[in-house]
């Protein structure tokens, strides 16, 4: 039979009052008794783990990623217009300083030298026939002057004509690599158009970009090393380093001085970069050991000799597999390794020594 409204809800009352003193007898069991005891009275300092680290005397470095690069690269260009008539040296090979790479066709300025020489043996002679009709009285101081005048001009027409013939054949500035040739047989080249690029690979550069934090430990002559990626270590010492940062990157380029016998080492590899910046006293800290103060300093805390926690401001140095190499600590330090964000500054903590 189906219930009135008045007494489903009596039942509902009766039902949350059940409830109610159900719930009262779980909970609140404990008494007068279990409210007198409070919480928990700690147990005693907390517990942190810490590992002892003693200064040592380490040679620091500045890593960076490199490349390779030469130490000079020039596009040799035609200094005259002509059809090239041939390209001795082979791209690629290695060419002395003053060899020729590319020859254009002499065409008429063989016949505009020997021209000008003519000119000159004529203009001799007429030099020397004023001197001695001037010696005689015949003809005056000026008429002389006047042929010198002409044989100055006909022997800087003889140096014209042998510059413009001397032109016809382009090259090398210096010994090096001929890395790519522009110009064929039968090229037309005007005034300023390439014959070929080359490169100088011995010396051979390698070339960091240096962050701004640590671009003030750099200094030229500072011995270098570099890893390419094949494995080979290539040692040399730094020869510049930027004043005027990149401004897309806010690095500094780093040029790195190494020899290069035989120009077995390519240019445009990939390397590990090395720099000395010196000896110092450094602590070797776990990278997680690292935290921030109140005023935003990076540096890590300490177990002090009386037992209590210390923060100490510290400069990173150098990172390495085994961890970070940091300076601004003062003798053999307990570094706390674990729980090193729930301690303040001069807490008492119990120390177990990490593993």
């Amino acid at each position: 039979m189906r219930l009135k409204p008045q007494y489903m809800f009596i039942v509902a009352v009766v039902a949350v009052l059940v409830l109610f003193f159900l719930l009262g007898a779980v909970f609140g069991g404990a008494g007068p008794d279990a409210k007198a005891k409070g919480p928990a009275a700690p147990s005693g300092p907390p517990t942190v783990q810490a590992k002892v680290s003693t200064p040592v005397q380490r040679e620091l470095q500045v890593v960076m990623r490199g490349r390779t690069e030469a130490a000079r690269s020039v596009v040799v260009r035609s200094e005259t217009a002509g059809v090239v008539a041939a390209v001795p040296a082979a791209e690629g090979s290695f060419v002395r300083q003053g060899q020729i790479l590319c020859r254009l066709a002499v065409d008429a300025r063989q016949a505009s030298l020997d021209q000008a020489r003519a000119a000159l043996r004529a203009r001799q002679l007429q030099r020397e026939a004023a001197a001695r009709l001037a010696e005689q009285g015949y003809r005056s101081e000026t008429q002389v002057l006047e042929s010198q005048a002409a044989l100055d001009a006909a022997q800087a027409g003889v140096r014209v004509a042998e510059i413009a013939l001397r032109q016809v054949e382009i090259r090398a500035p210096f010994s090096g690599v001929f890395d790519r040739r522009d110009a064929e047989v039968g090229t037309y080249l005007s005034p300023g158009q390439p014959c070929g690029t080359l490169i100088e690979l011995d010396p051979l550069l390698v070339v960091g970009d240096a962050p701004e934090t640590e671009a003030g430990r750099l200094k030229a002559g500072a011995p270098a090393q570099a890893r390419l990626v094949s494995g080979q270590v290539l040692n040399g010492r730094v020869r510049f380093v930027a004043r005027d940062a990149d401004p897309q990157t806010r690095t500094y380029r780093v040029e790195v001085v190494i020899p290069n016998s035989g120009n077995g080492t390519r240019s445009g590899l990939s390397a590990e970069l090395r720099v000395n910046t010196g000896v110092d006293v450094a602590h070797l800290a776990p990278v997680s050991s690292l935290v921030l103060d109140a005023k935003g300093r990076q540096g890590v805390r300490h177990v002090l000799a009386d037992g209590r926690a210390a923060f100490s401001p510290v400069t990173v140095l150098e990172e390495t597999p085994e961890g970070l190499w940091v300076s601004g600590l003062s003798g053999t330090v307990n570094i706390i390794t674990v729980g090193q964000s729930f301690v303040a500054d001069g807490q008492k903590v119990r120390v177990a020594q990490a593993r």
